[in-house]
């Protein structure tokens, strides 16, 4: 039996997850994400899957961000019809994700055909929520540390990664005639000292090892990021303006609301209205309740006096017409509202109302992608592109980077040396180049590994004839 594996995405970026594994006959993918970013990028969302989608006999996911699951309903829509494999906190993240993101799809190509901008003369979504729904049938939610078969060949171990509720560190053992294979998938790693997440799982052996490099050159300057978010705050307040943090619905969200409640309770920032505008943050926010297992907050969830996620101070809006209402919101006040890059979502109605006016601020409390309009306002643009108009950037701009929820560089390596026996082979994965080269100079030099960035599209022949 021969194991081959092909690196469909997240190859020299960091979206569009898919790696493609071929163990004798049986072909499967590890994740199915969409590409996000710059327009060559999400350009290949469109293109013709490299091989028919009826090929692919399972699917098996590490966790629900889009860039890792995205891709999914195009995939079953063009035929994909087997079973995707995650945990069962995934399975509902994914649910949740995915009918949004349809809904946005849809809404993107009625506008592009109602202004007319798209070069197409009817513009379509790249699918739809029916599309979307037709994927749920297809999820086998799995407990973590309970090892299943997608194969007679192919055992599949999730561990936790940290990141979101439900990420998974994936372990694939192959059992060929002769010998026996261990793949490791890191999905995306968490923070060692993340106040909801378990930390990453250490895994003592693996043949061949996927690591992501999201922040593979980057050391987290913030001890306390909670301080930094204090310290921005505090910063837009004093000038009487509003602060605005765009931040994704699954993870980020939560962890933000974690800390702003902390800082209110211990007098570090004034307790001021926290509008959350985002619909499904909201829903996301009621799983912590459910999957309590997946993570350590739940003794301040047990005390309803102590709960980050319903206080006083905080107002959920899940309707259009409430969130119009902060388009005239002065002063004193938080707005979290999604997408966490600015890419699409509530938070762009916000920053078009809010950018021109310099008494505001923008925290950004995540990684921003090349080619996002979070990227551009992080970089200092004086001006961006929304609605079809170029918007003023007058308000503050600020990066709380110590709020991620990727281990950073000192994490990853951490991580790395969990391994009691340096993997025979490692790709770098899920990160920019300047990033993925970086991480693969310190695996090599320092831990003595054979780390390799592989290219878009790029084929290995993992082992021959086990």
């Amino acid at each position: 039996m021969d194991i081959r594996a092909r690196f469909l995405g997240a190859a020299g970026t960091v979206t569009g997850s898919r790696y493609l594994l071929e163990v004798g006959d049986f072909n499967f993918l590890v994740d199915c994400g969409l590409f996000q970013g710059r327009k060559e990028l999400r350009l290949r969302n469109r293109d013709k899957f490299p091989i028919p989608p009826q090929e692919l006999e399972a699917i098996v996911l590490t966790h629900a961000h889009m860039d890792h699951i995205g891709y999914l309903p195009k995939l079953v829509k063009d035929g994909f019809s087997g079973p995707i494999y995650c945990t069962t906190a995934t399975a509902e993240l994914a649910e949740i994700l995915l009918l949004d993101s349809g809904k946005l799809q849809e809404e993107e190509a009625e506008y592009a055909r109602k202004k007319g901008y798209s070069k197409h003369e009817n513009p379509e979504a790249l699918y739809t929520v029916e599309d979307a729904e037709a994927v749920f049938p297809l999820f086998v939610p799995k407990d973590f540390k309970k090892t299943f078969s997608i194969h007679p060949s192919v055992e599949v171990t999730y561990y936790h990664a940290g990141h979101i509720l439900g990420a998974a560190i994936t372990k694939v053992v192959i059992k060929g005639d002769s010998q026996t294979k261990k793949l490791v998938f890191s999905g995306d790693l968490g923070r060692y000292h993340d106040p909801l997440l378990f930390p990453p799982t250490l895994i003592p052996e693996a043949d061949v090892v996927w690591i992501e490099s999201t922040y593979g050159d980057r050391v987290s300057t913030s001890v306390k990021p909670e301080d930094e978010l204090a310290k921005a705050i505090n910063d837009v307040f004093a000038r009487e303006g509003l602060a605005i943090i765009p931040a994704f619905a699954v993870g980020r969200t939560q962890l933000v609301m974690y800390y702003l409640y902390q800082l209110m309770k211990k007098g570090k920032i004034p307790r001021v209205p926290i509008y959350l505008d985002s619909p499904m943050a909201i829903n996301v926010s009621k799983l912590y309740r459910e999957f309590h297992q997946d993570h350590q907050l739940i003794a301040v969830l047990d005390d309803k006096d102590q709960h980050p996620f319903q206080h006083s101070q905080l107002h959920y809006f899940t309707k259009q017409e409430q969130s119009r209402t902060l388009n005239d919101l002065r002063g004193k006040a938080i707005i979290i509202s999604a997408s966490g890059m600015a890419t699409g979502g509530r938070v762009l109605h916000h920053l078009f109302h809010h950018l021109p006016n310099e008494k505001n601020g923008i925290i950004f409390v995540g990684y921003q992608a090349e080619g996002t309009r979070g990227r551009s306002l992080v970089d200092g643009e004086p001006r961006v592109r929304i609605y079809g108009l170029d918007i003023p950037v007058k308000a503050k701009i600020y990066s709380v980077e110590g709020l991620s929820a990727h281990a950073d560089q000192n994490e990853l390596m951490e991580w790395a040396e969990g391994f009691n026996e340096k993997p025979k082979l490692a790709f770098i994965i899920h990160g920019e180049k300047e990033s993925a080269d970086v991480l693969s100079q310190k695996l090599n030099e320092e831990l003595g590994w054979n780390a390799i960035i592989p290219n878009y599209l790029e084929s290995f022949m993992l082992f021959e004839g086990i």
